[in-house]
């Protein structure tokens, strides 16, 4: 007899762990299938953007990715008694790089902070797998999906573990399994986009006196480019001389140290090392991101250059748009149309982090034409307003989903407003009533459970869904749209 399930996610890395978080709390049972048989140590990232943050603190792992922030920010201050050059001090500035060039932080600019967390990916997936554990979810490692069948009812997948197979049956397949997804090949998506044209190398290295030799943070030589910290040993580097022969080899110290001294061009010795990977910049991004009952999330869905550590945000945003709205399809409290708007919201922002990485490659390549455009860009930046739109795009915070209403409010993601987040813990939508007499409130209750009422003082009514969106807003306490928003989130029959 085949095992069921309501929902089978493939892949238990950081976006398929918070769709699996995201599913439970909302009453739903899930089976997350992994093909390794233990989490990845590999550097990848080391950073996420405020969204991604915010989407695990309102699922109650703040004091996790305040801990693994404090990990590394101990391990940036060896790095600067090592080199002396203070990278931490820096972040208090600036809140990231568009190409190399700095992005001033929003809180300098006198504007309320929205800041990610300097945690590197091994840390995040350990603060997941954490709250995975204490809501029991069940992770099934060492079982490689190999492959499924669709109907009309539910889906079957099929692989092996342990030297035998299994089979398991879900309601809908959530693929979490990377760029190189097996799920989204044989469900038949398109994979549009553009063809690697470089070698990303990102090692931990010992090097011989790296602090006569190599300047810390972000470097274009006319060999490519390189960045040397801000942890001790890491060292990250761009050849633009072409796509890898075979990505899958294994880098080995001497092309390291080769490639180093060429696009460095210092006299560089690698002692030791400890990790090393290299990845193409391919860039393509999945032409829908639902065939029938499967999904597609992260990596499976879209893949770009690593510029601006935009990835991670990216896909953890998707796993909290498309959770709560799968697990309200599968309880049968909404249709299954529902899920349209998760492609129709998710994919426009894929597009405007895969453009602005190509454009981040453009500008770094060491041709003369590129360097020209560089120093224009780092001048224009120079303007506030400047500086302060590309930050939005950088760290997502200028996402708006088009929920055709005039009020700039509705469709944005909410900060944590009104101690909002902990009100979000369970994954329950929250109405911030700030009507005199409560007739917003009476609303939401007669229509559903699972949105939590708050009266607030002052402002404007806001009813924000489990993702943090803001569905609806309320101008001078009136309710018009709300019964309309209700009916379209959360219950159909709402009235």
């Amino acid at each position: 007899m085949i095992e069921q399930c309501d929902v089978i996610v493939v892949g238990a890395g950081p976006v398929g762990m918070l769709t699996a978080i995201e599913l439970t709390l909302a009453g739903v049972r899930v089976v997350v299938l992994e093909r390794l048989s233990a989490p990845s140590t590999a550097m990848k990232a080391f950073t996420v953007g405020p969204l991604g943050c915010e989407a695990l603190a309102r699922r109650g792992m703040l004091d996790g990715l305040a801990a693994g922030e404090a990990h590394n920010l101990a391990d940036m201050q060896r790095f600067t008694e090592q080199t002396g050059a203070d990278l931490a001090g820096r972040m208090k500035k600036y809140s990231g790089q568009f190409a190399g060039l700095a992005l001033i932080r929003r809180d300098v600019m006198k504007e309320p902070e929205r800041r990610g967390y300097a945690i590197d990916q091994p840390g995040l997936e350990a603060v997941l797998a954490g709250r995975v554990r204490a809501l029991g979810i069940e992770v099934r490692r060492a079982h490689e999906v190999t492959g499924f069948t669709q109907g009309d009812d539910g889906v079957e997948v099929h692989g092996s573990c342990n030297g035998g197979v299994f089979r398991l049956r879900g309601a809908y397949l959530v693929a979490c399994d990377g760029g190189r997804s097996l799920i989204r090949k044989q469900a038949g998506f398109a994979f549009p986009g553009t063809p690697p044209s470089l070698t990303f190398y990102q090692a931990i290295v010992e090097l011989d006196h790296p602090e006569r030799l190599l300047p810390a943070g972000w470097h274009r030589t006319e060999g490519g480019v390189f960045a040397y910290g801000p942890f001790p040993g890491r060292l990250f580097m761009l050849d633009f001389r072409g796509p890898p022969q075979d990505r899958d080899a294994p880098v080995t110290r001497e092309e390291i140290e080769t490639l180093a001294r060429r696009i460095s061009g210092k006299d560089i010795r690698v002692t030791s090392m400890a990790t090393a990977s290299r990845w193409a910049d391919n860039t393509r991004l999945a032409d829908s991101y639902r065939r029938g009952r499967v999904l597609l999330a992260g990596d499976a869905a879209h893949v770009h250059s690593p510029f601006g550590g935009q990835g991670m945000n990216l896909g953890l945003v998707d796993a909290a748009n498309l959770g709560w709205k799968l697990a309200a399809v599968v309880r049968g409290d909404m249709p299954e149309q529902l899920l349209d708007s998760y492609t129709a919201e998710r994919r426009p922002v894929a597009e405007v982090v895969l453009a602005n990485t190509l454009a981040q490659v453009a500008i770094l390549r060491p041709d003369p034409q590129a360097g020209a455009m560089r120093d224009l860009f780092a001048h224009v930046m120079q303007f506030d307003n400047v500086n302060r739109y590309i930050g939005e795009m950088m760290t997502g915070l200028a996402t708006r989903y088009d929920m055709q209403s005039p009020l700039d409010t509705v469709g944005r993601l909410l900060g944590d407003q009104h101690g909002l987040y902990a009100l979000m813990q369970d994954g329950h939508g929250v109405l911030l009533d700030a009507s005199a007499d409560a007739s917003a409130s009476r609303s939401v209750a007669t229509a559903t459970e699972r949105v939590r009422c708050v009266a607030v003082d002052g402002g404007v009514s806001m009813l924000i869904r489990p993702d943090a969106c803001v569905a609806w807003a309320g101008q001078a306490g009136s309710t018009d749209g709300l019964t309309e928003a209700l009916r379209r989130w959360f219950n159909p029959a709402a009235r």
